[in-house]
Formats: structure tokens, C-alpha cells, sequence
């Protein structure tokens, strides 16, 4: 079956009314992906977790990928997406989006690796920028690369870690968004940023498929653990769908033909479920960030 690769332009965000509760069951299912990396990439690499949702709940799947994050929140808030794979920062501005209106989302797993559903953001320098640690960015006026401005692990969190360090944008450094987290890495392996942070698996896992040269690059910094990226869906899917979506991640094994296909992109030992409030932290991280919001 063909696979569908959208951009924000091309996904309608027409408010549509949003069906009552539990009525709504859709002939073909729309699952969004964050444009984490480039389109064509995400398309692919999640090609055997659309093929196991066909054959597990008899429908036809639409993969989508939006331009940015943003577009990937409002098509979400306007009903023209189903189930979707979030940030955690980008989950909560959407579900925040969407308290007073008609249409709710709800997570329902996460990735889970090594018995954790929580991961990191990691902060990288270029090999010849000097820069050591981030107390070394303190004053230094240096740019820093982050991926979108609704990302968690390519904005929020790596931001955050500096600041509590005391080391902050306008006064010690100016931000740069290039919109995913692969970029990050590009552009400080070139030398256009001498610092960057995005998430620390898409991070390791560019270094082992050699997309980028881990000689140029150096490990700075970490940031505390924060949950992993939830799958969200829906609130007003049938009870019939709803379960059979959360039976399809929840029971996916590793060792399995199946399970290795759809895990492996993810670099997960599976999925495990989650709830709306494991993302409390990033509401306040977010807080910290933006007070006046």
C-alpha cells in the first residue's frame, strides 16, 4: 500500500466539527509523525509499524509527516489527525490547545528501553570550538543550535540543563531553530554552530549509522531524565479502536519478526503505557522557560 508523506500545507486544518465521543471510526487511520528527521527517513523507517496496524486492526493507514511541529499540534486540534507520535513538550502545548474545545488526545505508551520510559537531551560541541562543558558557554556569546521550538529534547530540555547551570540565551549565548534534531548535529559537526542540543538516542543512533563524524563532535552535557515521547490518540475513537491501538504498541516483543520490525527504528525494547501525568515535569520545565505563557 502506497504511503502518505504530508506537509503542513497539504494537511486541511479546517475546524471541523468533532464527532461525540466514541463514534468516531475511521476507514483509513491518520498517524502523524514529529519530522524529527528528514521526511523520507521517518516514512520509511516506520513502514512495519504501518503494515502491523493494518494487519492487527483491518484498516487502512495513512502515515503523515507535517513540516514543523506546529503543524503537526494544529492538525492534531482540528481532528485531521488520529493517532500521532508527540514530543513530550509539543503533547502538552496540544493538549493544552485543545481543553476548551470539543476534541481531547490522551497518551497511551511510550518507548521504552532498558526498563525506562524516560530518556535524555544531550548537549554537543564542535571539536574546535574550546568548548568543554557548558560552563564554558558562560559569556561567550557563542551560537547554539537547537532543533524546533516546541521540542523538548531539542529545545526545552537542553536550554533548560544550561540554565541551571546559569547559563542562558541573550546573555551567554544566541539560539538558532533548524527545525530537526539531525540538523543539530550537522551543524555543529560543520562548524555553523559551535553547540547544539537534541535528543540523546536520535543523537547516538546518527553516530552508529555514521550520518555524522563523532571526531568532530564532543559530549557536553546531559540533561536530567524526562518521559519519553508518547503515542497519542483520540479521545473520541471508538472503545473497539481505542483498545485494538493500544493492544497493537502495548503487545509488540522484541524477538518477534514483527516486534524487531517495528522496534528497531525506535531502538526500543517495546512499549509501555503512560498517562498524561508523567508529563506534569515538562509542563513545568515549560514554565520555567516561558513564565509569561
Amino acid at each position: 500500500m502506497k504511503r502518505t508523506m504530508l506537509a503542513a500545507a497539504t494537511v486541511t486544518l479546517g475546524a471541523g466539527v468533532a464527532l461525540a465521543a466514541g463514534d468516531h471510526d475511521p476507514d483509513t487511520l491518520r498517524i502523524a509523525l514529529l519530522p524529527d528527521e528528514n521526511a523520507a527517513t521517518v516514512i520509511q523507517d516506520n513502514e512495519p509499524l504501518a503494515d502491523h496496524l493494518e494487519a492487527t486492526l483491518g484498516r487502512e493507514i495513512e502515515l503523515i509527516v507535517t513540516t514543523d511541529y506546529s503543524s503537526m499540534i494544529e492538525a492534531t486540534r482540528f481532528g485531521r489527525i488520529d493517532v500521532a507520535y508527540f514530543g513530550p513538550a509539543s503533547y502538552t502545548i496540544a493538549r493544552e490547545r485543545m481543553e476548551e474545545g470539543d476534541l481531547l488526545i490522551e497518551p497511551f505508551a511510550a518507548r521504552l528501553k532498558d526498563g525506562s520510559t524516560s530518556y535524555q537531551s544531550v548537549l554537543i560541541a564542535n571539536v574546535d570550538s574550546g568548548i568543554t562543558s557548558i560552563a564554558d558557554i558562560e559569556g561567550s556569546g557563542i551560537d547554539v543550535a537547537f532543533g524546533d521550538q516546541a521540542s523538548t529534547s531539542s529545545h526545552f530540555a537542553p536550554k533548560y540543563t544550561m540554565l541551571l547551570e546559569g547559563v542562558t540565551v541573550g546573555e551567554d549565548y544566541e539560539e538558532n531553530f533548524t527545525g530537526a534534531h539531525d540538523a543539530v548535529a550537522r551543524n555543529v559537526e560543520l562548524g555553523n554552530a559551535e553547540v547544539g542540543g537534541l535528543s540523546r538516542p536520535i543523537f547516538e543512533r546518527l553516530v552508529e549509522r555514521e550520518m555524522v563524524d563523532a571526531d568532530q563532535i564532543v559530549v557536553i552535557g546531559y540533561s536530567a531524565d524526562i518521559p519519553q515521547y508518547p503515542w497519542v490518540m483520540r479521545t473520541d475513537l471508538t472503545q473497539e479502536l481505542q483498545d485494538g491501538i493500544r493492544a497493537a504498541f502495548l503487545e509488540l516483543e522484541p524477538g518477534t519478526e514483527v516486534g524487531d520490525a517495528v522496534l528497531g527504528p525506535f531502538s526500543a525494547d517495546g512499549f509501555a503505557p503512560i498517562t498524561d501525568a508523567d508529563y506534569d515535569i515538562i509542563r513545568a520545565i515549560r514554565s520555567e522557560l516561558q513564565p509569561e505563557g
